[in-house]
């Protein structure tokens, strides 16, 4: 069919023949180990050269050089050419072979990755992309009472980068889901949280924390622009467990504005093309962004696994400390006689509510701000991280250009090519937010400040909440129970009874105190537990 002259293809190749290839064998001109090469006369250097240069050939390609070649008579292959032969064939390999499941999972969606956790950060994009239209649509409407169908609700929705809504054939960057908007917007107005505020806050910027890396939980953790909500990624589990609470959780702050347990403002699901499914919880930040944080305590009421070393505060003197660091260092909470029945009262409201939904494993933060040293140590510009892509940018870039870009690509290039920046603290508000003015205890300039037995206020504001509460006594928690307690003891590891646990942190809550001959030392607790299994 293909008629080679050796005339032509001597011109092509120099000094190299090659043999004509039959003709009823079109299909062979592929495969090289037809093709039979014969050295022309010519001197040995330069029939070296054209052997490896015809090699390497070979080799680039990803075939197996043929014997013929490798059998031909010539100068013997150089121990380093044969070394580099192999390499080649390798790397090809290593090239050509497919991602696993893993490596697919892990991949940037668009273009490469600029540093380490880019993926997040686009991610984080795009759920709050998500936030905006899902959350604006809801507040659009008209105000209604709350019914019992809401609770269950999920509405979902499909967008590309910029937030357009596309049908469901369409490609799309992400899919959003939306659980019980209805309920949380119930929930955002009890909270005192502004529609509009909550909308703006929640825009392309946020800030991520120190390094954007997860926690102990494997959740990444960032905030929005003006430091007032977090968007807290959870596992499905947890998600599920949400729901299922969800209602009593809501009779509860409607009974209780002043509650201490941690605010949620929003349950969503984001969905990347061929990706996993990620959860996340939009919730109210306990630490203010007006106020550096100089001692931040997370107390369980346990002892065991409840110490953060020395050595590694001296590295981070603004890490996170535990139950065994506040008794030796001797903190205490100092609240007058008024602000401590305060304190008790709600909070021991708040652990009756978890003992009944069965929740065990949660813990009171306690952010304490020094009055007396102000802001001077500039914490917050050393821990926070700001991520602002200027799509703005990229628009106008788009539209300078002869080939003009569609608006969603230029937002997916502006996303993957942007990096964090230090936080300028001078970006973040200088006041409270309305919200924390409504509760009691962030009352006091955002917080709840220091009290002597008189009641007058002392040179300290502290910031409490209750955090993770999403935590059921479930089959995985009473194994873990049965297995530590048959080397440690039973009473003080974290996983115990949810009456237990309560029991326990209320009775740890009341010697975290200065004066707390007023406060009881047992606590009652309902013993009729939910059974969540």
């Amino acid at each position: 069919m293909f008629q080679l002259r050796q005339d032509s293809l001597s011109k092509l190749t120099g000094n190299i023949t090659l043999n004509k290839i039959p003709s009823d064998s079109p299909s062979d001109l592929s495969q090289p180990h037809h093709v039979h090469l014969a050295p022309a006369p010519t001197s040995k250097n330069n029939q070296q050269k054209q052997r490896r240069s015809i090699l390497a050939r070979y080799s680039s390609s990803g075939h197996l050089v043929p014997g013929s070649i490798l059998n031909q008579e010539g100068p013997e292959l150089s121990e380093d050419f044969e070394k580099e032969l192999t390499q080649r064939r390798k790397t090809f390999k290593r090239l050509s072979r497919r991602r696993s499941p893993e490596e697919e999972e892990d991949k940037v969606l668009f273009g490469t990755r600029i540093s380490e956790g880019h993926q997040n950060y686009v991610l984080m994009y795009n759920m709050l992309t998500g936030i905006r239209i899902a959350v604006g649509r809801v507040s659009a409407k008209m105000s209604r009472p709350v019914e019992e169908e809401d609770y269950g609700a999920a509405h979902k929705l499909a967008f590309d980068v910029i937030g357009d809504e596309l049908t469901p054939g369409a490609k799309y960057d992400f899919k959003f889901k939306d659980y019980a908007p209805w309920i949380f917007r119930s929930l955002r107005e009890k909270f005192g949280v502004d529609p509009a505020d909550y909308l703006i806050s929640l825009t392309s910027k946020y800030i991520l924390s120190e390094l954007g890396s997860p926690g102990k939980s494997g959740s990444f953790f960032y905030y929005s622009r003006d430091y007032r909500f977090i968007i807290k990624t959870i596992h499905h589990t947890e998600h599920k467990f949400m729901r299922t609470i969800l209602k009593e959780y809501h009779n509860h702050v409607s009974a209780n504005p002043d509650t201490l347990l941690c605010r949620y403002y929003g349950l969503h699901r984001v969905k990347l093309p061929h990706g996993r499914k990620i959860h996340f919880v939009v919730m109210g930040n306990i630490l203010p962004p007006n106020k550096d944080i100089h001692e931040t305590y997370d107390l369980k009421g346990s002892t065991i696994g409840r110490f953060l070393p020395e050595e590694e505060i001296k590295k981070n003197p603004y890490a996170v400390m535990k139950d065994l660091n506040w008794e030796r260092r001797g903190k205490k909470l100092q609240l007058g006689p008024h602000k401590r029945h305060l304190f008790i009262t709600q909070l021991l409201r708040d652990v009756r509510l978890l003992v009944r939904m069965n929740i065990m494993d949660y813990s009171l933060m306690i952010g304490v701000h020094d009055i007396i040293r102000g802001n001077k140590d500039n914490v917050r510009n050393s821990t926070l991280q700001l991520f602002q892509p200027d799509t703005k940018l990229a628009e106008r870039r788009a539209s300078m250009m002869k080939r003009r870009e569609s608006k969603a690509m230029a937002y997916r290039k502006v996303i993957m090519e942007a990096n964090p920046d230090k936080l300028n603290i001078s970006e973040l508000p200088n006041a409270p937010s309305d919200e924390r003015i409504n509760c009691v205890f962030y009352s006091d300039n955002g917080g709840f400040q220091a009290t002597d037995e008189v009641n007058r206020p002392a040179p300290s504001l502290y910031f409490m909440g209750v955090i993770d509460i999403l935590t059921p006594y479930d089959m995985k928690k009473k194994s873990e129970h049965f297995f530590k307690s048959m080397t440690q003891d039973r009473k003080e590891i974290s996983a115990v009874k949810p009456r237990v646990y309560g029991k326990r942190f209320m009775g740890f809550m009341a010697k975290t105190l200065e004066h707390n001959e007023d406060v009881p030392r047992e606590f009652q607790l309902e013993t009729k537990e939910r059974t969540l299994l």
